[in-house]
């Protein structure tokens, strides 16, 4: 018989995080999914940050009786069940109703942290008042500082007690498959429009209740009346801040009481110099391969900077994690915890928040079945001394 993924709907028979992948492209208009897919211009970054992975080879160690593993680690000196955040990604209502409560909702559950979007379609006070979870928040810094300034009191206020601050957007990468579906900006093309019409449940699920979803987290800053996605993506663009600085990092440090993060940070002298800024925690980022085509993974620098930072602030990794072994890798070499973006996102767009569960519970159970082959029982067990170089 030949090798075959299963082809059907129900998310729970899906064994890996590849076949919610393939379900999910099955479930979305193919605009919708190349939102999520896509990478920037020709797409050597998106395909590094898989490729690094099957570079790490392990050093298991044998006949240590480990035991059943303990998966659970502090992050920012709170308990979580296993070193995974989910990332913040923006336009989740396209993939699910109320998608990023659905997702925080499994992150919840899982014992992990959610990270909320500036471009997500839930205001933060309204998740915060729907989900009781670990909730942090990811802040783009516009160029206007009063709207920065009211998003940062309006997340203190909601109870985040994390914010994440994204360095590596001082322009929009160039994603091109993704255009290719649009005529103009936010107007499908009329090949997407039929695909649409193809994805009759999709469209019955996402759009036709009320229409695109709208950015809910902006809709303070938009004229009175014009809610709309497009006009919230137009205002979005209007405010990225190219002219993005450390300035405006401290600038921030200095307004926000909180643990503060900056995403996105791909040298050893970045990492140095957000110690020097009063940052608490960095991740290691190309923003999953959709800005800067021909950049560096993450984890590939990650023994460089945990040598250098990595007992000053909290490390962490993302981009193109797909396995619990790749999670436990990054650990290995240094990182205290990995931000997932797409793996939960395809289990959203394949079943809601019960499949976003489904995509963290497989991560999981990789991680303990690896944890045992590796010999060891315990997250701080893990280290440079099971990777072969």
């Amino acid at each position: 018989m030949k090798r075959g993924h299963y082809t059907g709907r129900d998310f729970r028979r899906a064994i890996t995080i590849e076949d919610l992948r393939r379900m999910a492209r099955r479930r979305l208009p193919n605009f919708s999914f190349e939102y999520v897919e896509g990478g920037a211009e020709d797409e050597s970054t998106l395909r590094r940050n898989r490729d690094v992975f099957e570079r790490i080879a392990w050093l298991p160690r044998a006949l240590v009786g480990a035991g059943p593993p303990d998966l659970g680690t502090q992050i920012f000196g709170r308990p979580v069940n296993m070193p995974v955040v989910v990332a913040p990604t923006g336009f989740n209502g396209l993939l699910w109703p109320q998608g990023d409560i659905a997702l925080a909702k499994a992150a919840a559950a899982a014992g992990i942290p959610f990270t909320l979007s500036t471009a997500s379609n839930c205001a933060v006070g309204r998740l915060a008042a729907a989900v009781q979870g670990n909730l942090w928040y990811q802040l783009y810094a516009y160029k206007d500082q009063s709207v920065v300034d009211r998003l940062i009191d309006r997340v203190a206020e909601a109870g985040c007690e994390e914010l994440v601050i994204t360095a590596d957007a001082p322009v929009l990468g160039s994603r091109e498959w993704d255009q290719r579906n649009y005529r103009s900006p936010m107007q499908l093309s009329l090949a997407s429009k039929l695909d649409v019409l193809c994805h009759p449940r999709w469209l019955s699920q996402v759009m036709l209740p009320s229409g695109a979803p709208t950015f809910e987290n902006l809709v303070e800053f938009l004229p009175p009346g014009q809610y709309s996605a497009l006009i919230g993506a137009k205002y979005s663009f209007s405010q990225i801040n190219s002219r993005l600085s450390w300035h405006d990092v401290e600038r921030v440090r200095k307004r926000w009481p909180g643990k503060l993060v900056v995403k996105g940070l791909l040298c050893v002298a970045d990492a140095q110099r957000s110690v020097e800024a009063g940052v608490d925690g960095i991740v290691l980022s190309n923003h999953g391969g959709r800005q800067l085509d021909g950049a560096v993974s993450g984890v590939e620098l990650l023994p460089a900077v945990a040598a250098e930072v990595g007992d000053r602030l909290t490390l962490m990794v993302d981009g193109g994690f797909r396995r619990g072994s790749d999670v436990l890798k990054a650990i290995a070499l240094g990182a205290h915890a990995v931000m997932i973006g797409r793996a939960t996102l395809y289990g959203l767009a394949a079943g809601g928040e019960a499949g976003a569960s489904h995509a963290l519970d497989l991560l999981r159970a990789e991680m303990d079945r690896a944890m045992l082959l590796l010999g060891c029982g315990s997250i701080p067990e893990l280290g440079r001394h099971l990777i072969h170089s």
